[in-house]
């Protein structure tokens, strides 16, 4: 798991919280202790095998809280040790100074070795599961994940379905009988029910133990219905034998007769109500079987660079314009050639185009990606040096204003903008992106920061052209477009995909004659002009 998710910070964790809480439960037992410690000292050893883990598992503050209940195993088995040959009053004695004492030197070595540098502090991921919006404030590149935003309530019935109800049934059901095992489900229940609220992406760590609760409330609703058992007679009055019965004797007798008919039978013995609870469960199953099966199909299985669509007539459409803009970039590019674009990109580009890129999804280096946020939100004249200085060759953005493709980059823009701003507060502010009255525009009300920043410029660049003149309309913002569309001078367009979703740009070399490229556009444009313009003589007809 350590080598292909990074997420298994998460079981590293749960576990050590899980005995943690058998500990404070007094349910420390020598099979406690060797399962945890020989599952902390040969995984720990196992994942410092893998590269890019290293020494992460005693250097990093995400694995310290195994490192601190294996250490408490070790101090809570010598306590039981000494328990053993130590009197009760000197043990308590003993005991309440050597935990203070153990507890003072732990949490101030650990003090200061995090200040030192040798433990790392916790990533800004990890914050941002306990404080909401920390990241938004301090790591705009975490925020602007997706995958990173608060989980809404519809996708908790969209995946779970049946599940979510039966879920908290299943957890209840735990409570009624604390084994160590139901303690762990209770502790990963709650843990994971509150994180899978924090970012969408941790409904994957809620899935499995919704499973097993579940599962726990439907067996225990199928061990009730299915049991065949008849009921038992009540027990009757003694009877009277050899005539020798008298008053007080049929009494007694009346009087069990009625005590057993006020005692009711204690369980489901009719068939109706059996076989009703029964096929309504397994029509409840059969049901959550097809919703499964459609929501895998519908919604998990389609890949991000095919984009599937409906035509009027119910028939599906594929929209397959980043295979294309790919495979273009594979035929008509040099191997070396550096593409520049966001970072959600990268890793399609270098595994399809086969080619390499300024950033990709190892978002690991901060600066970087804010080096491209503000390459795209600055001037020409600003983000052609940046583009020269990292030798990028192609640019590339996605536009889906004309498809009505709302994941396109005008979207993730604003991220772009605070990522950089994070970086280069002087240089890059994102008020300057939105109107007086703090609009986020793109049409003739837009600031003219906007206009000027590179990507709107190589977005919006001779989409003019592909409407009647002042008609130009952005489907995905639902607004009208300048009727005079934005210059390029320091780029040029190389390819856009079919239905317009990729544009790529091609950075143009410095001037021959050393003008920046401004000059040289306006200089092009104007001889262009006059060969068009340049009035020819009377034609002479040839005469033989």
């Amino acid at each position: 798991m350590v080598s292909a998710w990074g997420g298994y910070v998460f079981i590293t964790n749960l576990i050590p919280l899980h005995v943690f809480v058998l500990v404070c439960m007094g349910r420390f037992s020598p099979r406690v202790y060797v399962s945890y410690c020989t599952w902390y000292a040969l995984g720990t050893l196992a994942s410092m095998q893998i590269p890019f883990v290293g020494f992460l598992p005693i250097r990093s503050s995400e694995h310290m809280s195994a490192l601190g209940v294996f250490g408490l195993l070790q101090l809570v088995g010598f306590v039981e040790f000494v328990r053993s040959g130590v009197p009760s009053k000197q043990f308590a004695t003993l005991l309440k100074g050597f935990v203070l004492a153990v507890f003072t030197l732990s949490f101030g070595g650990l003090v200061l070795l995090t200040v030192s540098g040798v433990i790392a502090p916790w990533t800004g991921r990890f914050y941002s599961l306990w404080d909401t919006g920390y990241a938004k404030i301090h790591i705009p590149i975490i925020a602007s994940v997706s995958e990173h935003q608060p989980t809404a309530w519809p996708a908790y019935f969209f995946d779970l379905n049946l599940l979510i109800w039966l879920f908290p049934a299943g957890v209840y059901l735990c409570f009624l009988k604390l084994a160590d095992e139901q303690v762990f489900v209770v502790v990963y229940a709650i843990l994971a029910s509150y994180f899978s609220g924090v970012m969408v992406r941790l409904m994957l760590t809620l899935t499995p133990i919704v499973c097993v609760a579940a599962a726990l409330a439907l067996s225990n609703i199928l061990d009730t219905y299915l049991t065949f058992k008849s009921p038992e007679e009540p027990a009757t009055a003694a009877t009277v034998t050899d005539g020798a019965s008298n008053g007080a004797t049929k009494k007694a007798a009346k009087q069990e007769e009625l005590r057993s008919m006020r005692q009711p039978l204690v369980g489901i013995y009719a068939s109706f109500s059996k076989i009703s609870v029964v096929g309504a469960m397994t029509t409840y199953l059969l049901i959550f079987v097809l919703h499964c099966t459609w929501v895998t199909s519908n919604a998990y299985s389609s890949p991000s660079v095919v984009l599937a669509s409906r035509m009027p007539d119910g028939s599906q459409h594929i929209i397959d314009d980043y295979r294309e803009a790919y495979q273009w970039l594979r035929q008509n590019t040099k191997e070396d050639a550096k593409i520049m674009s966001w970072w959600d990109y990268g890793y399609q580009i270098g595994g399809m185009a086969d080619r390499p890129t300024l950033v990709d999804n190892n978002t690991w280096n901060n600066t970087h990606i804010a080096t491209v946020g503000k390459a795209m939100s600055s001037r020409e004249e600003v983000s052609y040096p940046i583009m020269r200085q990292h030798e990028v060759d192609y640019v590339l953005v996605v536009f889906g204003g004309l498809l009505g493709y709302s994941g396109d980059d005008i979207n993730k823009f604003l991220w772009m903008v605070r990522i950089a701003e994070g970086i280069w507060p002087d240089e890059v502010k994102e008020r300057d992106f939105f109107t007086e009255r703090g609009e986020y525009r793109v049409d003739d009300g837009a600031t003219q920061t906007m206009k000027d920043s590179l990507m709107y410029k190589m977005s919006y660049y001779n989409y003019n052209s592909l409407f009647p003149p002042g008609q130009a309309q952005d489907r995905v913002r639902g607004v009208k477009m300048p009727e005079v569309g934005p210059v390029l001078n320091t780029v040029e367009e190389a390819f856009t995909s079919e239905n317009w979703i990729i544009r790529i740009y091609k950075v143009k070399d410095l001037d021959n004659v050393g003008r920046d490229h401004a000059s040289a556009a306006s200089f092009d444009k104007g001889n262009k002009k006059k060969k068009t313009l340049k009035k020819r003589g009377p034609k002479v007809l040839r005469v033989e």
